[in-house]
């Protein structure tokens, strides 16, 4: 054994791993490159599990069937429901009809049924009892009437100036006057300018009227006012009430 390892040549040339002064590669040398140590096997301490927050699973719905088994139940109640709930609708207020209308009415919900022929001397008695039962009803309500007068008289009101021509508000009037010779009588002219109703034009017109003058203070020329009365004369239906304006 000692004889062969003599006689074996040895290989003296340099490995190509390590670098040579002749080489190229002296003035840089490259970076050993280190092998990883074999790793030992280390035995691995047990690691506490954390404990892992389950997902909540979805719960089977199990409680479905219960409420299609139950919603015949229900649904009888919510039809009677509303009919229990809903206020009773207020009763419609009766038309009141006029008795010409409800007549008329009357007349055209008949059936058609015909009543039994009767005599002309059937006839006039019901007429005439007709007649005598209105005639017995507006008695009545006549002499009612007249006792409600009776028994609460209207006040006498006293007679006011100016209102002696009866009810209701006497008519005013402005003029000239024309004419003052008869006694306590005096003649105003009325002079009117009122547009046409058609043409629009301004037409002028007088008239003329007999008022009383119980003082003959009213001459020829003033402008006075005078009121309407009852009838003082044949033609006189007004009275002075006051003079405006002394003639120049």
């Amino acid at each position: 054994m000692i004889e062969n390892e003599e006689q074996q040549p040895v290989d003296e040339t340099p490995a190509q791993d390590e670098p040579t002064e002749d080489s190229p590669q002296s003035a840089e040398p490259e970076a050993p490159v280190e092998e990883a140590p074999a790793q030992e096997p280390v035995a691995e301490e047990p690691v506490a599990e954390e404990p892992v927050a389950e997902e909540p699973v979805a719960e089977e719905p199990v409680a479905e069937e219960a409420p299609a088994e139950e919603a015949p139940a229900e649904e009888a109640p919510a039809d009677d429901a509303p009919a229990a709930a809903a206020p009773a609708e207020p009763a419609e207020p009766e038309e009141v009809l006029h008795p010409k209308q409800a007549r008329k009415r009357a007349r055209s919900q008949h059936t058609g049924e015909t009543r039994p022929q009767r005599s002309p001397e059937e006839r006039a008695a019901e007429r005439s009892d007709r007649r005598a039962r209105l005639s017995a009803s507006r008695r009545a309500y006549r002499q009612k009437q007249r006792a409600q007068r009776a028994a609460s008289p209207r006040p006498e009101v006293p007679q006011q100036e100016g209102r002696e021509h009866g009810p209701g508000a006497p008519r005013v009037r402005q003029g000239i006057v024309v004419s003052a010779k008869p006694d306590k009588t005096i003649t105003v002219r009325i002079d009117i300018a009122r547009r046409h109703r058609t043409y629009k034009k301004i037409v002028r017109s007088s008239s003329t009227l007999h008022a009383h003058d119980e003082r003959n203070e009213a001459h020829e020329g003033d402008t006075v006012r005078v009121i309407e009365t009852r009838p003082l004369s044949r033609t006189k239906r007004w009275r002075l009430v006051e003079i405006l304006e002394r003639a120049r």
